[in-house]
């Protein structure tokens, strides 16, 4: 019987073979028609998927994945298929799940060489390269039948897997990518996973999507769930484990003779010892424009956080409008008896008068005295300034210059109405950082949930020593702070390599303290190829908001250009920079519908960079953060660019090019789906995931660049 079309995982496709669409993801099933001749196949058509869940229990390094997804067949024709699920590396499926007539179907699993024949005889009958990026790995296959008409089909699969302990943490992946133009979103998409171990876990940590987790100890959770989405990258979460009070893991990235790319993880996990003490200062703008649900809501969680003080704490309280109202001219215990009195002050708030922003925080930085606690300023306003020293620049050299002491200033901007240039600045400049909150949005929620964040200090002026290897280009440039059940992600170039001492120098309850590790910067590792996407991205973050900020210079924007081309990031910004003529459009393979729209983006975009205040500064402000905290960005929704690993493939005259190809290149020449095309599978099945981009195509492996024609 020929095989005619694909039933992908969270996806069905039914349709001829010149014409079927491959849909590609975790698990997926070959749908075979039945003998006789159905016109409803004439055209490549979607059948749905109702829900795509996921269960991963890891003890210690033992990972046991189970698979929980449900076909549905909107025909009204049976459908006979094959399910195929492609196992990640040293996977062993103990269970597969799936009834029909009341009976148990039984599955076999294939090896890496049975696999890729397989895959290759689906490739040549469908004429679509797609299935070729599984080339290399081991299959489970079942065959299905019955499918009913209107019926719905259940697929249960649990494998196991050892994961493998590399410089300070575990890696976990689960293979979630699908073709992003598949015809119909997911309807249901979870990933829920819990960790056991024996020794104390750090830090979770998911390059790849944003999720929720708590760590208790020897303990953790992290979950991930989306609706109607078309998953575009595979799931990957590490997490860190360590006797030691500060856990420390490095991941590499190096290929091709160029400088490498890291990913490093501190995390002190959740410490039992007593968190450190620390001086804070409390500023809270009480002029006439927070009057109403603002100043109640403000008043509110002002006493959320004095009330959250630990008792060897020490802390004042300033309230100003035009006039700057103080607490205590000087720090004061954290003992009941201080709270009661400030929190009988913090009644006494009344929202009048103008905004004299300067003084305020000239006055708080005047308070904080040098001491080797973590020092804080955490100060609230809702507008620009009205009063004394209104000049933006002169405000930013005034706090700079008052902050003698290096205390972090943490900002919260609330509205529409504050001048976000006034409070990025100065958090960036005193070490901090600044958050918005949206009009109507609780005032109270957002400043307690960050203050919960910041209230337990463990690890303050810290500072790294590479053991010799030179280091550069980090992200973030400037360290903070590191906060209990918190964990920094540092980003990085690197020359060199080789077995390094790592020295982790900070204060703890005050104390100057050294950790040491042992770490080792590869070469040739092309493992973690998430990695450079992830340091550029945050790179063109920085970049952005040093544009934003200071004003725009060419050496900035021709890097953030550069940046974009090499790694694919199309954000609002970088849309509006290098879009500028035909020759840009034709390199990101954009068609003359797409480009205006992607350049009228590009360019609100750039206006509200300009903006100091309004709903789209306060955007931008936002957006700019994301870039530089968040996970990995999803794909562009354009047709024409695709990433494939640590490669980006630009659509340029019918053809997908790696971005790393340039004109004069000396090129070799295969015919697509010839004997010299699967002979070179079968050579460096690493090809397989590159090719499976499309049936014309220019890549670079290695030196050598491949032309499928």
């Amino acid at each position: 019987m020929r095989i005619r079309s694909l039933v992908i995982g969270i996806g069905v496709v039914l349709g001829l073979i010149l014409g079927a669409n491959v849909v590609k993801a975790d698990g997926f099933m070959i749908v075979e028609p039945r003998p006789v001749y159905q016109p409803w196949l004439k055209q490549p058509t979607p059948l749905s998927v109702k829900y795509h869940h996921v269960t991963v229990t890891i003890n210690d390094n033992i990972a046991t994945t189970t698979v929980d997804e449900v076909f549905l067949n909107d025909f009204d024709h049976e459908i006979e298929g094959t399910y195929i699920f492609p196992l990640p590396a040293e996977a062993a499926v103990t269970e597969f799940a799936m009834y029909v007539n009341g009976k148990k179907v039984s599955g076999q699993v294939l090896d890496k060489g049975q696999a890729r024949k397989i895959y290759e005889n689906i490739v040549r009958q469908m004429k679509d390269p797609a299935l070729l990026e599984y080339v290399g790995r081991n299959l489970f296959k079942a065959s299905i039948y019955p499918i009913p008409a209107k019926g719905e089909k259940r697929v249960q699969l649990t494998y196991k897997q050892v994961l493998t302990y590399d410089a300070g943490s575990y890696k976990y992946v689960y293979p979630l990518d699908t073709e992003k133009y598949s015809p119909k979103p997911v309807n249901d998409v979870t990933i829920s996973t819990k960790i056991n171990s024996k020794i104390p876990i750090k830090s979770l940590y998911s390059p790849s999507h944003n999720i929720s987790s708590k760590i208790e100890r020897y303990k953790a959770s992290a979950g991930y769930e989306a609706q109607n989405v078309k998953p575009d990258k595979n799931f990957v979460l590490y997490y860190t484990v360590s006797d030691q009070d500060i856990g420390l893991s490095l991941q590499t990235y190096q290929q091709n003779s160029e400088d490498g790319y890291f990913m490093m993880l501190l995390s002190p996990g959740q410490l039992k010892s007593k968190a450190s003490a620390k001086d804070l200062i409390f500023v809270l703008d009480t002029s006439g424009s927070m009057s109403g649900e603002k100043i109640r809501q403000a008043k509110e969680a002002l006493r959320f956080c004095l009330s959250k003080l630990n008792s060897d704490d020490r802390f004042s309280v300033i309230g100003f409008e035009t006039n700057i109202n103080i607490y205590k001219q000087s720090l004061v215990s954290a003992n009941d008896n201080n709270i009661n009195k400030a929190l009988e002050f913090v009644d006494q708030f009344e929202a009048s008068g103008g905004t004299n922003i300067n003084e305020a925080l000239v006055k708080a930085l005047g308070m904080i005295k040098w001491s080797t606690r973590p020092r804080m300023i955490v100060f609230l306003t809702d507008g620009e300034p009205t009063e004394g020293v209104t000049e933006m620049k002169d405000i930013i050299a005034n706090v700079k210059n008052a902050n003698k002491n290096k205390a972090r200033l943490f900002v919260f901007g609330v509205g529409d109405d504050v001048n976000t240039h006034l409070l990025d600045k100065i958090a960036e400049d005193n070490r901090g950082a600044c958050e918005y909150v949206d009009p109507g949005e609780d005032i109270e929620k957002s400043v307690s949930t960050f203050y919960s964040k910041i209230n337990e200090p463990v690890l303050a002026d810290i500072k790294l020593d590479f053991g010799g290897i030179r280091i550069y280009d980090l992200q973030p440039r400037v360290f903070p702070d590191i906060f209990k059940g918190t964990q920094l992600v540092l980003l990085g170039r690197y020359n060199g390599d080789g077995n390094r001492k790592i020295t982790l120098t900070g204060y703890v309850n005050g104390r100057k303290k050294q950790f040491f590790y042992e770490a080792k910067f590869t070469r040739e590792d092309s493992s973690n190829n998430f990695i450079p996407r992830l340091w550029a991205t945050r790179k063109i973050g920085y970049l952005t908001s040093e544009i934003r900020l200071r004003g725009e210079k060419k050496e900035l924007i021709d890097e953030i250009i550069k940046l974009s081309k090499k790694h694919g990031i199309m954000t609002e910004y970088t849309s509006y920079l290098v879009m500028e003529n035909d020759q840009d459009y034709k390199r990101y393979g954009l068609n003359e519908a797409m480009a205006p729209k992607l350049k009228e983006a590009g360019n609100k975009f750039a206006q509200a960079m300009k903006s100091y205040t309004g709903s789209g500064a306060v955007s931008s402000a936002r957006n700019i953060q994301d870039m530089q905290q968040k996970a990995l960005p999803a794909a562009p929704e354009l047709e024409t660019v695709k990433y494939v690993g640590n490669k980006t493939f630009y659509l340029q005259d019918l053809t997908w090019t790696d971005s790393e190809y340039t004109q004069g290149m000396k090129t070799i020449k295969i015919k697509y789906l010839s004997q010299e095309y699967f002979a070179l599978l079968k050579a460096s099945p690493e090809l397989g995931k590159y090719f499976a981009v499309g049936e014309n195509i220019i890549v670079e492996l290695k030196g050598t660049v491949y032309k499928i024609m």
